[in-house]
């Protein structure tokens, strides 16, 4: 939940003891930066959140000087944060395709995320750490075979990191999409959960703006769908 829409509920879920997680970055752009500049830190202590989370595009090979402009915004918010022992650092990490890239797998953005995006984001990774860029959790976008989940998370907690862990980000894909990511994900030691938002709320949020389902009927397909997601996950984890 975010401050500007949200500070009442975020007061509230923090008094009566749930987890709470703020994003920090301003929203809707491509190059990360803080959302309040200079003062980020003292919103921060306002509300003083289990989890920091951050959204930030970076392609190794993509523009330089924005991965070195935003590496060094993300490596002073990682700092600030573990230096004086605040909230835990939540990275949700997209690598948007380069020209290029494209190019090499004929536009297929499917092709793309299977044979390219992995390995892209294990290099990420590893460059961010290497500039003491360091998370609590990465939240990642789903990969579609285990052995690139494995890559992933051994590359997250290289170098004594066992801490830290990997969550499944929905990226708004379909239902049976999803629903592959969180089974092949689960499977794997070091993905800890997910976050999936869209794929549970928008339709049901559509219809009853609407006026095709009550505000109860779209309430209870949201817990519907989650509920779902996470009985998914919890039987593929155990097994």
């Amino acid at each position: 939940m975010d401050e500007q829409f949200g500070a009442g509920i975020l007061r509230d879920a923090k008094a009566d003891g749930f987890i709470i997680a703020c994003p920090v970055e301003k929203s809707g752009q491509d190059e990360f930066d803080f959302e309040y500049g200079e003062t980020f830190h003292s919103h921060i202590e306002a509300f003083q959140p289990t989890f920091c989370k951050v959204l930030v595009r970076y392609n190794p090979e993509g523009n330089q000087a924005l991965n070195r402009r935003q590496t060094n915004r993300l490596k002073r918010l990682s700092y600030y944060l573990h230096s004086a022992n605040r909230s835990l650092f939540m990275f949700e990490l997209l690598v948007p395709p380069e020209k290029a890239q494209l190019e090499k797998v004929k536009g297929d953005n499917k092709a793309y995320d299977v044979e390219i995006r992995p390995k892209l984001m294990i290099q990420t990774i590893e460059e961010l750490q290497d500039a003491h860029v360091e998370p609590d959790v990465w939240k990642i976008e789903g990969l579609d075979l285990r052995e690139d989940c494995e890559r992933v998370v051994a590359a997250a907690r290289y170098g004594g990191r066992a801490k830290v862990g990997c969550i499944v980000l929905g990226r708004g894909e379909d239902d049976n999409k999803v629903r592959e990511w969180l089974t092949t994900a689960a499977t794997v030691p070091g993905f800890i959960g997910f976050a999936v938002g869209r794929t549970d709320f928008w339709e049901p949020l559509v219809g009853w703006r609407a006026k095709k389902n009550t505000r109860g009927a779209a309430v209870d397909e949201v817990a519907k769908r989650y509920r779902e997601f996470v009985d998914i996950f919890e039987k593929d984890r155990t097994s």
